[in-house]
């Protein structure tokens, strides 16, 4: 049980660092979104990734690295993430980092769902108000109708979905499979896909401090997948899901930091909503599970 304990709060320790470091790539991002093109901007993220992957593990690894059950589900999952970066680009170069941040994040409550339906389990009266509680509060960070909205900003809301498949297959995918081998073969789906038409859009960069943010953004990606592969491996997802949140906070002050921005009244209360639904999701979820549990063996 102590152990058990141990391995629950290791989880939620390398989820939190996760979720800082994917707030930093999504600040770096939508500043560099300004710089250069977005083709050319993954196709730089992915190889530095890819650099760092290589020269961190497979020196120590050797082969090992490359070993794997599923290279299917590899090319399927690199797929989906560099899907899910053009997505973030798009969207960050519409939005401010903390409500994009908030609407993407309504990710855990389709996970939850979606994994519910997968599993054949019942979905309770209770989860479908957390998901309306959800989308409601994206309504209010989008704001359909108002002087601000573009259709445009329906790109978070396809993210989401794209993101939901990620997730979806990082869990199973850890269950069985080393987390720096998931690590290194996406990285480098990536490289190869973002690079095919990169030739066509690429332009010359002269500032240090680009090519300085396109590394930074190449760390941050790679140390946050790292982390949170990790923490499904130490943890339920049920556990990690509430603490995931962390995340609208950790944009807004990226936001704040770096471009000065700061949300009006009916977005936090829109990211409020948001965070509160899906925190209260993962929860009752997890004692739905543990109740369940405790209903089986008696």
């Amino acid at each position: 049980m102590h152990t058990a304990k141990q391995q629950r709060l290791a989880g939620i320790a390398l989820v939190v660092c996760a979720v800082i470091s994917f707030a930093a790539l999504d600040t770096s991002t939508k500043w560099i979104s300004a710089s250069m093109p977005l083709l050319m901007a993954l196709f730089m993220r992915y190889l530095v990734q890819s650099i760092i992957a290589t020269v961190t593990l497979l020196p120590t690894r050797g082969l090992a690295l490359l070993r794997t059950q599923h290279p299917r589900f590899h090319v399927a999952r690199g797929l989906l993430l560099i899907l899910s970066s053009a997505l973030a680009f798009l969207s960050l170069s519409l939005m401010p980092v903390g409500e994009f941040t908030a609407v993407v994040m309504v990710t855990p409550l389709v996970v939850t769902l979606l994994a519910a339906r997968m599993l054949r389990e019942k979905v309770r009266p209770l989860q479908w108000v957390f998901v309306a509680g959800g989308f409601v509060g994206t309504l209010l960070v989008v704001r359909p109708g108002g002087e601000s909205f573009s259709w445009l900003l329906l790109f978070p809301l396809a993210l989401v979905f794209v993101n939901t498949a990620f997730q979806l297959l990082t869990s199973r995918m850890a269950q069985t499979e080393d987390p720096l081998t998931l690590q290194f073969y996406t990285a480098w789906v990536g490289t190869v896909v973002a690079g095919l038409p990169v030739a066509w859009v690429w332009k010359q960069v002269d500032d240090w401090k680009v090519w300085a943010a396109l590394l930074f953004m190449g760390f941050a990606s790679s140390l946050g997948h790292l982390l949170l592969i990790w923490s499904f491996r130490k943890a339920p997802a049920s556990s990690l899901m509430p603490f995931m949140y962390a995340q609208i906070a950790f944009g807004m002050l990226g936001g704040w930091l770096v471009f000065q921005h700061r949300p009006d009244a009916i977005a936090v209360g829109g990211m409020l909503l948001i965070a509160a639904s899906g925190v209260a999701a993962a929860l009752h979820g997890a004692r739905a599970s543990v109740l369940a549990m405790e209903a089986t063996e008696h």
